[in-house]
């Protein structure tokens, strides 16, 4: 057995230094195998990857009600994440975002019946409802911790301004959002802010959606169910132009002697303590290759290489498309 990994903070709330989407097990990335993903899922908890992050969302409940199955007999061994608030129907079209104090109730009872468990450590408001003030989705979020459902807050994708007025309601344990080598936006406003009100940063898709990892050249490379297909950095022509990027990192990571998607994730532990990678992969080999990062150590001079590469190489395409842009809190 490896051994076990370092450990941070996300404000009250300690984790592994590298958690574990869970996403793409049940959705998003094409078909996949419960049983593999059940076995994966414990092979994390055996090397100390504890900080498990799933969402209501992912699957319409299925990726909830796999972790169940681990939760039964390891609960004690897990640091549980879910979300609430993208609202979809039975047929896994996108409704809208609600931040209502009454849907974001039954939410989280819907969560806890789907895992299976008692209380939820760290309870995320998935998207901000433009609808409803964050000091009303916050307090009853705080009910929840009141009430004993919920231990911990967080926010995903919340801007600078938000997450001012939502830790002035109740203490904020965690922001997710995206932050990797080719999505760095929140390094102007966003992390400064996190620090100032001592709230953690989890850094969702922070191999780039696998795209930074080298092993993506073309569409073609994806199933035909892969929502990467409608994501704009993934288009043809942009996947050409970002596969400079790629190959700036593969040359840095070679002269470390680790992987792409190791400097990738040694690069963003590098950017503070504060900050927990958190990699989705299906495969036992890619979760071990994942945690070997946090033994990576990158020196000033490497830190200076790659602020250097990344100053002269910009990247092609948004973060979403349009109407999922749009849904973020900005």
């Amino acid at each position: 057995m490896q051994a076990r990994i370092t450990r941070r903070r996300l404000g009250a709330l300690e984790v592994s230094a590298i958690g574990l989407g869970c996403m793409g097990m049940s959705e998003f990335y094409g078909p996949a195998n419960e049983a593999s993903n059940l076995e994966l899922i414990n092979h994390a908890l055996d090397i100390g990857v504890d900080f498990l992050d799933t969402a209501d969302v992912y699957g319409r409940g299925a990726n909830e009600r796999l972790l169940s199955s681990v939760l039964k007999t390891r609960r004690r061994e897990i640091v549980l994440a879910t979300k609430f608030g993208n609202v979809r129907d039975t047929d896994g079209r996108f409704l809208g975002i609600n931040g209502r104090p009454e849907y974001l109730s039954a939410a989280c009872d819907a969560s806890l019946a789907r895992l299976g468990v008692s209380h939820i450590d760290l309870y995320y408001q998935h998207r901000v409802d433009p609808n409803v003030p964050i000091e009303e989705t916050v307090g009853a979020m705080a009910r929840l911790v009141t009430a004993g459902k919920v231990r911990h807050l967080g926010l995903s994708e919340a801007s600078a301004a938000t997450l001012r007025r939502a830790a002035r309601v109740h203490p904020i344990s965690a922001l997710q959002s995206e932050y990797s080598l080719w999505s760095r936006d929140v390094e102007q406003e966003i992390l400064p802010v996190c620090r100032e009100l001592s709230i953690g940063f989890v850094a969702y898709s922070p191999l780039g959606r696998g795209f930074l990892t080298g092993a993506i050249h073309s569409p073609q490379d994806l199933s035909s169910e892969d929502w990467r297909r409608q994501n704009p950095r993934f288009a043809p022509e942009n996947m050409q132009h970002n596969r400079r990027l790629v190959a700036a990192i593969e040359r840095i990571a070679r002269s470390c002697g680790c992987t792409a998607a190791q400097f990738a994730l040694a690069w963003l532990l590098h950017q503070g303590e504060d900050i927990v990678p958190i990699p989705g992969t299906r495969h036992i080999a890619r979760l071990d290759e994942n945690v070997e990062a946090t033994r990576i150590r990158l020196s000033a001079e490497v830190l200076q290489q790659t602020a250097a590469a990344l100053s002269s190489t910009s990247v092609a395409g948004t973060r979403y498309p349009a109407a999922q842009m749009a849904n973020l809190n900005r």
